[in-house]
């Protein structure tokens, strides 16, 4: 497996590997409980990583050389 196919498992991995670790109300972060804080964190990190993801895919290089 390459570097860019393990990159899809990091989001699996933070989200549900480390819900156990950071099941805490307190502290408060942005006004949210911190587990919840860390779920939302991880919804908008797994966009990122998908789309780091897309750019290292070389179909999309071809795809964007056809056009």
């Amino acid at each position: 497996m390459k570097a860019r196919d393990w990159l899809g498992v990091v989001p699996f991995i933070g989200m549900l590997g480390g819900v156990p670790f950071v099941n805490r109300v307190e502290p408060y972060v942005l006004g949210m409980p911190f587990v919840l804080f860390w779920i939302v964190l991880w919804v908008v990190l797994t966009s990122v990583i998908m789309a780091v993801i897309h750019q290292l895919d070389p179909a999309t290089k071809e795809e964007e050389s056809s056009s």
